[in-house]
């Protein structure tokens, strides 16, 4: 066998023009002190803030203070087994998270790794969990509605795609159960949803997704849990992490709702840190910028402009409140970052108003731009009267003699409340929403007893599936309430009262 000189030559001189040298250069440092989910690293000295850096046992850390001598860095895992002077060495890389289908219908902690037992989250996509928000030119007004299917706030406290929403209360008020019940009401939207539990009981968080999966609602829904025995630092991460997988929908010109349950304890996990880290405490002894670690993270939400894709991200975030101080440090900093709050008040809620929103404070900065027009037309004055009807509540407490016109005012206030009373977990139709409204603002609820309201109005929704859908199909058209409509609800109204009236008997209607 000869070997032909001029072959060889000519692979050596291939191999030669293809080399290239890799030099695989790394900084490592030394532990200097761990614990409470932080450490102390020497030698470091060219580390980025926010970059990775990688622990014997596997466990991540971030670069979360640069200092002149050393670099504190938070431990996203478990830090028990990281000892003085273990090595560290840095990633070169920012904190990501696998994106994309592969984590819709999952439960994960906020590195992505499952939690759910159903194996490994299979995706070739990450993105970067901090990222800079859509600038003004990048956004566009939030124009389409984000039905929650619960009639107070769909007509009261309306929200669109691109909104953020506050959701405000102290604890035991039902703000979790808004949050589950405006997941579930996205079902056949394809709305993408995204909840993060952050500092929550693991049965809680268990028993929401229990919630989710009866009602069908995990097929689109991905859960970041950081529960109450999370290390603050992964607990300070979950809702930058679950914004980041609910980002991806959204720049793809798709639909994402993303539920903070609850930036309180986040708050307070970001205080932890950065006391164990020697930053300066301010009010509260939170850190100065606690408030730019909200602002970043809700100003992430937006409905992108035509160019970008025309996507939407909409946020409900839930802070919780000690007995109803709306002015602490937390809860005027989110109020002032989001469009809107809804706050549900305990006095209503142990009087078995559920939802407990008092319609004074709470409010909608999108207004009537995030309702469909049928709902614009039947629920416009819906907020004021309420209102005033509280006033008056308070006002014939007093026990004076109350003339017709104010007794009457009374009356139909108290039916209305009655009327917007709605179960845990059975959100409604947004037609169904306006019928029951149209009925109640109309007056034709004022001679029933307030304690059939309910049955009247489960009966009238039955019967208008029932025995009227031309009319429902007439309402579901998208146009507004004009007076061929008009008509046609108060005939189908009349001829219901008289089917209600021969079930329940005259005592439960006298007409309408």
């Amino acid at each position: 066998m000869k070997f032909k000189a001029d072959e060889i030559a000519s692979v050596i001189q291939h191999e030669i023009e293809q080399y290239r040298s890799h030099i695989d250069i790394r900084e490592v440092g030394r532990v200097l002190e761990v614990g409470d989910g932080i450490a102390r690293v020497y030698g470091l000295s060219n580390v980025m803030a926010g970059e990775m850096v990688e622990f014997p046992n596997g466990v991540r850390g971030l670069a979360f203070n640069l200092e002149e001598t050393s670099v504190g860095v938070i431990i996203l895992g478990d830090y028990l087994a990281i000892n003085e002077g273990d090595e560290v060495r840095s990633v070169g890389e920012l904190l990501s998270v696998p994106v994309g289908d592969a984590v819709i219908g999952r439960v994960v902690d906020p590195l992505g790794n499952p939690l759910d037992g159903k194996g490994p989250v299979v995706t070739s996509e990450s993105r970067s969990v901090e990222s800079t928000a859509p600038g003004i030119a990048g956004r566009q007004p939030v124009t389409e509605p984000l039905q929650t299917g619960i009639k107070a706030i769909d007509a009261m406290t309306p929200i669109g795609r691109g909104q953020r929403e506050l959701i405000i209360g102290d604890r035991k008020t039902g703000k979790t159960a808004i949050g589950v019940d405006a997941i579930i009401n996205q079902k056949n939207s394809g709305v993408k949803c995204f909840y993060v539990a952050v500092g929550q009981k693991e049965s809680t968080v268990a028993a929401v997704i229990d919630a989710l999966e009866a009602n069908g609602a995990m097929a689109y829904t991905t859960v970041v849990v950081a529960g109450a025995s999370a290390p603050a630092p992964l607990q300070f991460v979950a809702p930058y992490a679950g914004t980041a997988m609910a980002e991806y929908f959204m720049y793809r010109g798709e639909h994402a709702l993303i539920v903070y349950d609850d930036l309180s304890k986040q708050a307070a996990a970001y205080r932890e840190l950065s006391l164990l880290m020697r930053r300066p405490p301010g009010r509260e002894a939170f850190p100065g910028d606690v408030f730019y670690a909200h602002s970043r993270l809700l100003e992430r939400s937006a409905k992108l402009s035509d160019e970008l894709g025309g996507g939407s991200l909409t946020s409900l975030p839930i802070i919780e409140t000690l007995e109803g101080e709306v002015s602490a440090y937390i809860p005027t900093n989110v109020i002032s970052i989001t469009d809107g709050q809804i706050y549900l008040q305990p006095d209503l809620f142990f009087a078995g108003i559920r939802p407990a929103m008092n319609v004074g404070i709470s409010v909608s900065r999108v207004g009537g731009a995030a309702q469909i027009p049928m709902m614009k037309g039947v629920a416009g004055g819906l907020r004021l009267d309420l209102a005033a009807f509280r006033e008056l509540e308070a006002f014939a407490q007093l026990g004076t003699d109350l003339d017709a016109a104010t007794q009457s005012q009374l009356d139909r206030g108290y039916r209305m409340v009655e009327l917007l009373k709605q179960g845990q977990y059975a959100p409604m139709d947004v037609i169904d929403q306006v019928l029951s409204i149209y009925a109640g603002t109309n007056g034709h609820l004022d001679k029933i007893d307030i304690d059939k309201v309910h049955a009247w109005e489960d009966g009238f929704l039955t019967f208008m599936h029932d025995q009227k859908p031309e009319v429902r199909e007439k309402l579901a058209d998208g146009g507004k309430l004009d007076d061929e409509k008009r008509a046609m609800l108060n005939d189908a109204i009349k001829e219901y009262q008289v089917q209600f009236k021969s079930k329940y008997g005259e005592t439960a209607a006298v007409g309408a």
